[in-house]
């Protein structure tokens, strides 16, 4: 089986009630880059991102961030 990562961007906005603007306000990224991630559109993020999304949910376990899922395909 193989794995794929998964980043939770969507998730996250839901759990603490955000929009895509204002995560993008918050973490000083693209809402753009947000929509992209939220869609899972993305094929490479950046460490720099991901530690922007970090700071803007307060979140110390990437695990929030990113996970791994099994690829359906």
């Amino acid at each position: 089986m193989t794995r794929k990562v998964r980043i939770n961007v969507d998730k996250l906005l839901n759990k603490y009630g955000l929009t895509q603007k204002d995560l993008s306000e918050l973490a000083d990224i693209r809402q753009a880059a947000i929509s992209q991630l939220s869609r899972g559109f993305v094929t490479r993020i950046s460490i720099e991102h991901i530690e922007k999304i970090a700071n803007a949910f307060d979140i110390d376990d990437i695990n929030e961030i990113i996970t791994l899922v099994a690829d359906e395909e």
